[in-house]
């Protein structure tokens, strides 16, 4: 518990450096070593690349149980603080989720709002209740759990709003209330859009990036001038691998 404290306050600290910090995504050992030896001070773990790694399917394809399988790997491996992508926490009750995911070395976790296994979106006081109670039993183990609160608020799947915008800043200002430490609004569809909600929020903004050319966030220079204080790559970084991959193995066809 001693490393998983001293790593979840580091990821907390680089939150506030006044820089915009970038945690890679990552799927598997081999990804994450390489993320740490470019330098990089922490990672994040993508639910859909780990996933894809394992041949199961995002939303909670996978159980917690593969899950966490898959990101204690990521942990033991490296020395940098790692956090997570739980989804909207596996129907797991907000103090077991903690538990489990303090035990396998998360110093952070992603909980969005969709709940996959019923096909809804939560309300919106009853996301900010589950991170204020994942909040609380980080509290109780003395961790500096950074809890990261998504809404997928602009997605549209499984429920569609008038006004997006002001549905996700609803949500996401309920969140930081109940101690979200990080807020994540997914698929923001323009800067505009993405400064409303630097604007109108009061902690760190996490956003998704391609690690090649930015889209459809902006490149690195552009989110960095808008203020972002955090950026990961979902599953891009894994699917640009993979046209990589597919561009040098092609001539040996």
């Amino acid at each position: 518990m001693t490393d998983v404290a001293r790593h979840a306050s580091e990821l907390l600290r680089l939150h506030h450096t006044g820089q915009t910090l970038v945690l890679p995504t990552v799927w598997d050992v081999w990804s994450a070593r390489a993320v740490v030896d470019a330098g990089f001070p922490a990672l994040s773990v993508g639910s859909h690349p780990l996933a894809d790694s394992r041949g199961q399917q995002d939303n909670e394809g996978m159980s917690l149980a593969d899950a966490l399988d898959g990101i204690r790997r990521i942990t033991a491996a490296v020395d940098v603080p790692v956090t997570a992508d739980l989804e909207s926490g596996y129907d797991t009750p907000a103090a077991e989720l903690v538990e489990r995911g303090l035990e396998v070395g998360v110093a952070g976790v992603n909980i969005e709002d969709t709940v996959h296994s019923q096909g809804r979106l939560r309300e919106v006081r009853e996301h900010a209740d589950y991170i204020g109670a994942l909040r609380a039993a980080a509290d109780q183990a003395g961790v500096e759990l950074v809890i990261n609160a998504r809404t997928d608020a602009f997605i549209g799947q499984v429920a569609t709003f008038d006004d997006p915008l002001a549905e996700a800043l609803t949500r996401l200002r309920a969140c930081e209330q109940a101690g979200a430490r990080c807020v994540y609004p997914v698929r923001v569809p323009d800067a505009d859009t993405l400064r409303a909600l630097l604007d109108g929020l009061s902690g760190p903004v996490n956003v998704t990036a391609h690690p090649v050319d930015g889209a459809p966030s902006g490149s690195f220079e552009e989110l960095r001038s808008l203020g972002v204080q955090r950026i990961t790559f979902g599953p891009l970084l894994q699917k640009a691998l993979t046209a990589k991959v597919t561009e040098l193995v092609a001539p040996w066809r």
